[in-house]
């Protein structure tokens, strides 16, 4: 194989030492680029950089001690309620829930990652609770992906680093290979999943009954994502390796045959979702985010780890591929296998971070750094990346579960080019996450980055690879004790060591089987070795492929139409857009015909536009009326989205929570607009009547505050005009269904009662049963409690001005807290696919002449005025689906599940008989749950002096 493919760097496979910089820099190849740094940027100093490190071990502490103190020995840490998320104890969360299987799973993942931030004394112990405690037989059915990735890899990655202090000859002197068989244990109770015909694994299995068996609950699916059955080969590998017992890499390995020879073969590409017993394709859009990721990550690494050439053949095949039509610099933009040409979505997932990484293992360096850069400046509009944006970077799905794949890619490029402009980046993440994410009991995922309201759930991947990719960040070689060159990174960042790929070798090194695409040699331009052309004569070089993107968010310039711009620069008239669209021009009439689309008039003013691909004038023709078709869908969805409200937030202000604690609520539609008002901020109170259904007999108790009411027994309306007159500033409806919560429901806007609610001058807001008992329980500890009612969490700082406040709460700078505080696939979203057939498709719009709402039909529930509690259904992260789009879904770190076991549409009537007060669930005193900040506070006044 020539250099151009990759190998070209050195030495032979067997000799890995050039490639061990895949662990540090992921490629031979910018070895020298290291000590390149933009001029425009200028260096940091060791001495902030060693501070900045100090902050990334103290956030560690905080979030593992608070996990090992509140959570331990259950699966993850629910950092809102200061406990642990325990399988079938909490409401289910569907597909993400299968990551859990009752064994410890942040401790496990959190395993390697003691170690590279040379808490080895901690790392022993952490191993003697894993072979204590952990059982792996449990009856729990779990994602074979997510267990593979997490519990797998991070038993393999505290074994290699157990052997490794081993034999430094200081820590674990009595380790005897006990996390090895666990994980040998784990492997064999994975491998029924494979027993399908395909040899592609089936995407659950039961750890105690396997697949099939009535007992095992799982084992009648069809479907999987190319990710699941693509992103085994380096554990499975790893083990067979590590133990002699071949068959790990080999199931492992025929998984990865077969996606292979199931790609497409004129495109080279994979879609999402297969189905494992026939092989077809399910979905066929493709990209390099969710449901595909880590398969083309898993390619590459493998050649790297194992030494096998067919891996890098087919990587480059793919890779070719991915840069011939998915990437549009610097979006990456799914499009269709079939029809490559055609992109089968207008937004992005914030999955696909990690591909800049990816692209620095491969060393093609410009890319990387373009896409990372239109990701970092989305990230400064946010502060966090939403976990889907369009390409116009606006928010399409707002959550943000605190991915780590973003840090990882910022991580990479600084070791490829040594450029102190990615270790400014660093620092922006380690601020964001303080400021916005930090709560007492831990780091609380985004629910909404655009509100900056929380989620109860700290996810173990951002303990596996968010804290280890920021200490490496700001890391010299000598603050690691072990060489980090000598491994190389799983897709969880768990650490395997590369001198496997020389050891128990049985399984064949070449596929003869499959076949090969040649490929033009000007693919691999910038493939290693480049290093002389990397940065030619030009210490401005990164700098200035960056500057052409630094206001493309600002700009909301959107890209995703350059093939359609190429074009008509060169003369071809662009197909009509349906934001163009005019169902009264004859031009757009005649265009819709020759795309094979038909105009049919129904009786209520509305127009339905169906396609026909086969009555189109040609194949391009289709193509632009499938296209077309997928734009008024999303046109449509958007436009119905616009029509809602957005969440607002409820923010606790007072002692000792300052602000820290944000509550997700739903708006109303009547009242004082947040989001064009200023926020309003007092103290609770609860009214009496509780439900505010009457006059309220306590006016003095809510007079000048924020009334608390329950939901139930009259319209919110009705209750909003009681607790006016009674002189409250504002109010907070709490749902009487006891245990609702915004995690496991779609918020929704309280609707008015069908009469003029212009009267209405005071801001409502509603919260569930759970965030509401969050408030409750803090009136019992601490009767004055604090809110701030506003469109979007504000700025601690600005909340807490002019009060004596400790200033580490206020710039949520976790030094000033010192020695003295006590420390507390990815994959988790549920993204939709909309899946469009180009044999026919339907969508529903206004016509323009009958309505004088210029808008699609697929219009928000109309609400009637008799009903008690009207409630209108509205997702916070703009997950709305249009009716007809295929609700399949994809998990974002590669697990496949159906869109309606996600989200509701709601609309809600209620009528409640019982006068009763509901006062939700208490979980856990708020005098448990904030010892550890009391005990701050008072550490901070002992040392303000030498601190100040």
């Amino acid at each position: 194989m020539s250099e151009a493919g990759g190998r070209g760097c050195g030495s032979p496979v067997p000799q890995r030492a050039p490639w061990s910089l895949v662990a540090a820099t992921a490629a031979i190849c910018l070895v020298s680029a290291t000590s390149v740094w933009t001029a425009g940027a200028e260096p940091m100093s060791r001495e902030e950089k060693q501070k900045l490190g100090n902050q990334v071990l103290e956030m560690f502490d905080h979030a593992y001690g608070n996990y090992m103190e509140h959570a331990y020995p259950a699966d993850e840490l629910m950092p809102l309620t200061c406990r642990g998320r325990v399988r079938g104890q909490e409401p289910s969360r569907g597909d993400v829930d299968d990551a859990l299987g009752k064994f410890s799973l942040t401790l496990i993942d959190s395993l390697d990652t003691l170690v590279v931030l040379n808490k080895t004394k901690e790392f022993e112990d952490a191993v003697r609770k894993v072979l204590r405690d952990v059982n792996l037989d449990n009856d729990v059915v779990v994602s074979v992906f997510e267990t593979n990735i997490r519990v797998l890899g991070g038993l393999l990655g505290g074994h290699s680093l157990a052997i490794m202090l081993k034999e430094k000859g200081e820590y674990m002197q009595w380790y005897n290979d006990e996390l090895l068989q666990m994980a040998k244990q784990l492997g064999y109770k994975l491998l029924p999943a494979f027993n399908t015909t395909s040899g592609l694994p089936y995407p659950r299995i039961n750890l105690k009954f396997g697949i099939r068996k009535p007992e095992a609950r799982t084992g009648t699916e069809t479907d999987t994502c190319t990710a699941c059955a693509g992103t085994l080969i380096l554990e499975f590998a790893a083990l067979s390796r590590f133990t002699g017992a071949t068959i790990f890499e080999e199931y492992a390995r025929k998984a990865l045959d077969f996606l292979w020879e199931k790609r497409q073969r004129s495109s080279n590409l994979v879609g999402v979702t297969i189905n494992i017993h026939t092989g077809d394709w399910v979905r066929k859009d493709s990209g390099v985010g969710a449901g595909i990721d880590s398969y083309y990550e898993y390619l590459l690494k493998a050649y790297v780890l194992l030494g096998d050439d067919s891996f890098l053949e087919r990587f480059n095949t793919h890779y070719d591929a991915i840069m011939r039509y998915i990437s549009q610099p610097p979006l990456l933009l799914d499009v269709h296998i079939h029809k490559p040409m055609l992109n089968a979505r207008t937004w992005m997932d914030a999955l696909l971070a990690f591909f800049p990484g990816l692209q620095v293992l491969k060393g093609d360096i410009r890319p990387a750094i373009e896409t990372h850069e239109m990701l970092y400046q989305v990230i400064k509009k946010h502060n966090f990346l939403p976990e889907a944006f369009t390409t116009d970077f606006r928010v399409h799905w707002a959550q943000h579960p605190l991915r780590p794949e973003f840090a990882e890619s910022t991580y990479f490029l600084y070791k490829a080019t040594g450029d102190p402009y990615y270790l400014e980046v660093g620092k922006t993440l380690i601020e964001n996450l303080n400021k916005y994410a930090r709560v007492p009991c831990g780091f609380a995922a985004m629910k909404d980055v655009r509100t900056g309201s929380h989620e109860d759930r700290m996810d173990s991947f951002f303990l596996a690879e968010m804290f280890k990719y920021l200490y490496l960040l700001f890391a010299d070689k000598e603050d690691i004790i072990f060489d980090i060159e000598d491994y190389i990174f799983t897709t969880e960042a768990h650490l395997l060591p590369l001198w496997l790929s020389t050891t128990n070798q049985s399984i064949s090194k070449k596929n003869t089987s499959s076949e090969y695409t040649e490929l033009d040699d000007s693919n691999f331009d910038w493939t290693c070795p480049n290093t002389q052309i990397l940065f030619p004569n030009d210490p401005l070089y990164a700098q200035s492929i960056r500057e052409p993107l630094k206001n493309v968010v600002d700009k909301s310039c959107p890209r995703g139409i350059i093939r359609v711009e190429e074009s008509f620069r060169s003369g071809a008239k662009p197909p009509l857009r349906a934001r163009d669209f005019m169902a009264t021009n004859p031009e757009h009439l005649e265009i819709l015909k020759k795309m094979g689309v038909s105009l049919i008039h129904l009786k209520d003013g509305r127009v339905q536009l169906v396609q026909h691909a086969i009555q189109a004038a040609s194949s391009i023709d289709a193509e632009d009326g499938l296209r077309f078709m997928q734009e008024m869908i999303e046109l449509s969805s958007q436009q119905q989205k616009e029509q809602q409200l957005p969440p607002r937030a409820v923010q606790i202000v007072s002692h000792p929570f300052f602000g820290r604690v944000v509550l997700t609520a739903g708006p109303a539609q009547f009242g004082l607009d947040l989001s064009k008002h200023k926020e309003t901020r007092g103290f609770v109170a609860s009214s009496k009547p509780y439900n505010g259904c009457s006059e309220l007999t306590n006016p003095e108790a809510v007079m000048g505050k924020i009334a608390l009411i329950q939901r139930g027994q009259c319209m919110f309306a009705e209750k909003a005009r009681n607790i006016q007159n009674a002189g409250a500033i504002g109010g907070i409806v709490i749902d009487d269904n006891e245990g609702s919560s915004s995690d496991t429901a779609p918020l929704f806007q309280m609707a008015g009662d069908g009469k003029d609610t212009d009267d209405i001058k005071i801001p409502m807001l509603f919260l569930f049963s759970k965030e509401g008992s969050i408030i409750l329980d803090a009136i019992r500890e601490y009767e004055e409690v604090e809110v701030l009612l506003s469109d979007k969490a504000k700025d601690r700082a600005a909340i807490l001005k002019g009060k004596m406040i400790p200033s580490y709460i206020i710039n949520s700078n976790p030094e000033m807290e010192n020695e003295e505080q006590p420390s507390s696939e990815n994959d988790s979203q549920n993204q939709s696919a909309e899946q469009i057939s180009s044999s026919s498709q339907e969508v529903d719009l206004v016509d323009q002449e009958s309505s004088e709402e210029n808008s699609l039909n697929s219009h928000p529930e109309s609400l009637s005025p008799a009903d008690m509690d009207n409630a209108a259904s509205i997702s916070p992260s703009e997950q709305t689906s249009n009716p007809t789009e295929n609700h399949e879904t994809t998990n974002l770190n590669g697990e496949c599940t159906d869109l309606d076991n996600q989200l509701q549409e709601q609309s809600e009537t209620e009528e409640d008989s019982n006068p009763n007060v509901s006062w939700g669930k208490k979980v856990q005193p708020i005098d448990s749950i904030l010892a550890d900040w009391n005990e701050d506070i008072e550490a901070f006044e002992m040392m303000e002096k030498d601190e100040l």
